[in-house]
């Protein structure tokens, strides 16, 4: 399994304040937050995109486009998994059971899918 392109984001979280949560040059694991104000952790694997305490908003943006630049997928904190179709025969086993399969990840098919697990902006 081929690990993340770190300049790849490094660069996509580039516009957004982002702070690695631990100390070290390859940690794979940011806090970011968004001009608007919304929030997230996450964690970035070989394939795929965790993500903790998502709040609604623009974050959701710089999320979208890492996965993208990245063809990993977004595991989302309810344990559903939101992929693009041609990552399904890439899965390991079991995986595809509490997968969401879609053309491409944008914006609108996030909130649907992801939509009841994000914080609102307070």
């Amino acid at each position: 399994m081929v690990e993340p392109d770190m300049n790849v984001v490094r660069t996509v979280l580039s516009p957004v304040h982002a702070e690695p949560l631990k100390v070290g040059s390859d940690d794979t694991e940011f806090w970011i937050r968004a001009a608007d104000g919304s929030e997230v952790e996450i964690s970035v694997f070989p394939q795929f995109i965790s993500v903790e305490r998502p709040q609604v908003g623009d974050v959701w943006k710089t999320i979208i486009e890492l996965a993208d630049r990245l063809r990993a997928g977004i595991l989302i904190p309810d344990g559903t998994f939101l992929c693009p179709e041609d990552m399904r025969t890439h899965l390991p086993d079991g995986m595809e059971d509490g997968a969401v399969f879609v053309p491409t990840i944008t914006l609108a098919v996030f909130e649907r899918v992801a939509g009841p697990f994000m914080d609102p902006l307070t």
